[in-house]
């Protein structure tokens, strides 16, 4: 599934569940700059989602767990880690062989970490304030 878009804000809630329905895998990693809206379209996705708790970005903790229907989300974001054994020190590989849903962000220090299929999510600044996204999978078999 690879594919692009231009939104805006106001057509999140329905690009949200589309991803959700035609991710090629349950391990989405999100790329982007600072306040391009990555937490905001992962919010979007748990709601489509089920989910009944808001999801804020897990930037002190590591790592959010979101409950939704039939399943669990466990919500990353590896901005302030410097290497990828911090994220084994918390237990991500476990996290990675649960068969929930992984949301990442800032995933470069960790990829060496990851499963060989993942669903690559690169968000930018569109014009007149909406967003570009563009999706791939990824499958090094």
């Amino acid at each position: 599934m690879d594919y692009s878009i231009e939104y805006d804000l106001d057509d999140i809630g329905e690009l949200a569940s589309t991803l959700v329905q035609k991710a090629d895998s349950k391990v989405l990693l999100f790329y982007g700059e600072m306040g391009v809206g990555k937490t905001t379209l992962i919010k979007s996705m748990v709601k489509s989602m089920g989910g009944h708790v808001s999801a804020t970005s897990p930037t002190f903790s590591l790592v959010n767990e979101y409950p939704v229907k039939d399943d669990l989300v466990y919500h990353f974001d590896f901005y302030r880690i410097n290497d990828p054994l911090e994220a084994l020190d918390i237990g991500f590989e476990d996290y990675l062989g649960s068969g929930h849903w992984i949301f990442i962000e800032w995933p470069d220090i960790i990829e060496v970490l990851l499963p060989d299929e993942v669903v690559k999510i690169f968000l930018n600044q569109g014009k007149n304030r909406s967003r570009a996204l563009d999706l791939e999978l990824v499958n090094s078999n």
